[in-house]
């Protein structure tokens, strides 16, 4: 009989798949060269805002895979996401790690470099 009352297991709770962010627009038109400008700006200082390094470094590499290996290094990395498209995330001590749009996806108006 029982599952309408059981709970999940202690952690269960942590776990949510994650998804590509919604569509964006930039406030003004970008080239891909100033998308890749702005995404390295924010990886270079992140990590001076707070948080552990290990985790930065696993959110980079998750950002910048597809969904099925960010999946794998989150939970791997044990970073808690709080927001399906790992705009806002946790580590295990409770640091919380805020991602721009910009570094998880192109904004809709992303000019074409010829």
């Amino acid at each position: 009989m029982g599952c309408a009352g059981s709970t999940p297991a202690k952690g269960d709770g942590n776990v949510k798949k994650i998804r590509k962010p919604k569509p964006w627009k930039h406030p003004q038109p970008i080239t891909k060269s100033q998308l890749v400008q702005m995404r390295e700006e924010f990886w270079d200082t992140a990590p001076h805002y707070g948080g552990r390094k290990e985790i930065w470094d696993a959110l980079r590499a998750a950002a910048e895979a597809d969904l099925t290996l960010a999946q794998v290094i989150v939970d791997s990395a044990g970073v808690i996401v709080q927001s399906a498209d790992l705009t806002v995330c946790y580590d295990e001590r409770g640091a919380k790690y805020e991602l721009p749009k910009y570094v998880l996806s192109e904004p809709t108006n992303l000019i074409r470099e010829s």
